[in-house]
């Protein structure tokens, strides 16, 4: 039998990490989503002198790494004593680096409606937002939900920042129980079970969408 120091309250600490991992993810992505959104209809369908700024700002969020936004972020609030706590301060950090990306996802599903179709159900007599309603959004969809599952996959990843401005997510509390038990492989071994736990059930989601709709088509 193999002797180990880890105990059921190692796991329940990792598991309350988990969860800070999930609540994260979820304010995260419905924050970015919603942002993506409106900027990725805004890139697509707008004239250059809205869509260049939009691009601009959002191009510094894909550019600068996640962990020197967390760090400035929280510095930033600290130098203005702004009252916000670390949990906020990465919620919107995560949710704005989301939205870069995100409205890319959005924009290039837009863009892949074709343009007769948009120029025929015009010509049926719907309004403009009678064609994004009916015509583009199913189509932009199911374009762009494998790179959004990807995309929210990647942001559960990245939570694991935040350990740097003092939110104990999952990476976090497995690491304080290693140089509590010296006992990295294992639990190392668990944290990594469990983020793929947390993971599949997206992937398989997204998966099943996906041919759902092909089954339709």
């Amino acid at each position: 039998m193999i002797e180990t120091d880890f105990a059921r309250t190692d796991l329940w600490f990792m598991l309350r990490g988990a969860g800070m991992t999930l609540t994260l993810t979820f304010w995260a992505v419905l924050g970015g989503t919603a942002m993506g959104l409106v900027f990725g209809v805004l890139r697509a369908a707008a004239p250059w002198w809205i869509n260049a700024p939009i691009g601009a700002v959002l191009d510094v969020f894909r550019s600068i790494p996640l962990l020197i936004q967390f760090i400035l972020a929280n510095s930033f609030k600290s130098i203005i004593g702004l009252d916000m706590s670390a949990f906020m301060v990465a919620c919107v950090v995560l949710a704005l680096y989301t939205s870069a990306y995100c409205t890319e996802i959005v924009r290039a599903g837009v863009q892949a409606v074709p343009s007769t179709t948009r120029r025929a159900a015009r010509s049926l007599g719907m309004t403009w937002s009678q064609d994004l309603r009916y015509i583009v959004y199913p189509i932009a969809l199911r374009v762009s939900l494998p790179s959004w599952v990807g995309l929210t996959l990647g942001v559960m990843k990245d939570t694991a920042l935040v350990l740097w401005i003092g939110i104990v997510e999952l990476l976090r509390a497995s690491q304080v129980i290693v140089t509590r038990i010296q006992e990295p492989l294992l639990v190392l071994m668990l944290c990594g079970l469990i983020y793929f736990l947390m993971s599949y059930p997206i992937s398989r989601l997204g998966a099943y969408l996906e041919s759902r709709w092909r089954d339709d088509d």
